[in-house]
């Protein structure tokens, strides 16, 4: 069900928008089309009083015969009335309390008249008239057209039924066509409320995307930041909320950068000002005379210089100012694969050209080295395979080693993490190689990801965008 609905809040909105403007159209049809009905009903009252008054008007003073003929002469199809001696509607009942205000009105107007007794029926349409042939015709104008259906839609609408009594007993009946109710949607002005819902959705899409930019900024600038915590301040340009978020998310930016800065600025100089004791220690070991007790100081003097090397190179990885360049991915992995005898390529046949990464040139020797390293250490043999995947170059280290646990393939990524726990750092390292070569991946807008091969041995995958 989740994953039916909508995940982000734009989408959600627009939803909301829609669901909103298709209610709202709904609703107001419906109340259009129910005035519509309502205001009908009213004129087709007024009609039929005001044509009653008029019939009555002309044939009071006029005798049966005479009647008989007038009625005779005004009748039509659509318009049927007659003149008789017996009411053609036959219930004094009234079908509704309508009606029956209306028979009141009937008689008190047209009492000066003569007029006794009226009656009213609602009749429904025979549905026995047709247009099609009157309203086909070619040769008839647009004015001609529109008069014979709407001389149609009279003729099969419901119909009103009047029987009005004289004073000398004669009943004059006549019928009255109810207005038609034309359609609320037609094929003509579908294409006018297309265009309207249309506009409004247009409209609301743009006002989410406005609204929503400075969450789609950040969202970018903070993905950004934490790939590379020096790329370029966001342009601090548009509306004064963008420009509120953008300078905020800058100044989030510098005050990361220089508490990182210094920090590394201060784990690199402790590390350096180590070597001037070192130096002094080794000088001093020098005098002695040999024994075991000084090959095993000067064999942790070698450590300990060895970790202040790596700690610098950790601490300064992000102070050493490098610029991006275009890098020709197969040409730098062979190079540094040519430096290990352990290393082999898995298609050694096929060399894949035209691979070419933007990142920092000795940044990414250090980072292949590194994997390449790590996989020759803990593995014995690496096995490489370099390869395109639509935009991502994909490098994969194979190594011959007994892998990892599935719990700990995360946490080897952090800094000074060792799975040998020895204190030999010819078998359990410094735990800061793997750190380094992420942060140098990801820097590149890359990753580096780690498996334990189905055949065993530890799977290794750096993954960098084509450059375009």
């Amino acid at each position: 069900m989740r994953r039916i609905l909508p995940q982000t809040l734009p989408v959600w909105v627009l939803l909301i928008v829609i669901a909103g403007l298709l209610i709202s159209q709904v609703a107001t049809l419906y109340i259009v089309s129910r005035d519509r009905a309502t205001a009908n009903d009213v004129v087709d009252l007024y009609r039929l009083n005001d044509r009653a008054f008029s019939l009555v008007q002309l044939m009071h003073n006029a005798s049966p015969e005479g009647r008989k003929a007038t009625a005779s002469g005004l009748s039509n199809a659509t318009y049927a009335l007659t003149v008789s001696d017996t009411p053609a509607v036959t219930s004094s009942i009234a079908g509704d309390d309508e009606l029956a205000e209306l028979e009141d009105i009937l008689v008190g107007r047209l009492s000066k008249f003569g007029i006794t007794d009226a009656r009213v029926r609602r009749d429904p349409a025979t549905r026995e008239a047709d247009a099609g042939a009157a309203s086909e015709d070619r040769d008839a104008g647009q004015v001609e057209r529109d008069l014979l259906v709407l001389a149609a839609d009279f003729a099969q609408s419901d119909k009103l039924t009047a029987s009005l009594r004289f004073a000398d007993g004669q009943w004059l009946n006549f019928t009255e066509p109810n207005t038609p109710v034309g359609p609320i949607l037609s094929v003509d002005s579908l294409p006018l409320y297309a265009l309207i819902a249309g506009l409004v959705l247009a409209t609301s899409i743009w006002s989410l995307r406005r609204l929503t930019a400075p969450y789609r900024m950040m969202e970018t600038a903070v993905k950004r930041i934490g790939n590379d915590l020096k790329s370029p301040p966001i342009a601090e340009n548009g509306s004064r909320e963008i420009r509120t978020a953008a300078k905020a998310v800058n100044a989030m930016q510098a005050r990361l950068r220089d508490y990182v800065e210094d920090r590394e600025h201060l784990a690199a100089a402790l590390a350096h000002d180590l070597r001037t004791p070192l130096t002094r220690m080794r000088l001093r070991l020098e005098l002695l005379r040999k024994s075991a007790v000084r090959a095993a100081l000067a064999h942790d003097l070698a450590d300990i210089e060895d970790i202040a090397s790596s700690v610098i190179d950790f601490a300064t990885f992000e102070v050493t100012e490098e610029k991006s360049e275009r890098i020709d991915f197969w040409s730098l992995v062979e190079s540094v694969a040519d430096g290990y005898e352990e290393v082999s390529f898995d298609d050694d046949n096929t060399r894949s050209r035209g691979l070419i990464c933007v990142a920092r040139p000795i940044a990414l020797r250090r980072c292949v080295t590194n994997l390449v390293q790590n996989a020759v250490t803990y593995g014995k043999k690496a096995h490489l395979s370099v390869y395109r995947s639509e935009k991502i170059i994909t490098l994969t280290i194979r190594d011959e080693g007994p892998g990892i646990p599935q719990a700990e393939l995360d946490a080897v990524f952090g800094s000074f993490v060792r799975l040998e726990q020895s204190r030999n750092r010819q078998t359990g390292g410094l735990g800061l190689g793997l750190t380094i070569a992420r942060n140098i991946a990801r820097s590149a807008g890359g990753e580096v990801s780690l498996s334990n091969h189905p055949g065993g041995g530890l799977l290794t995958e750096l993954r960098l965008p084509l450059a375009a």
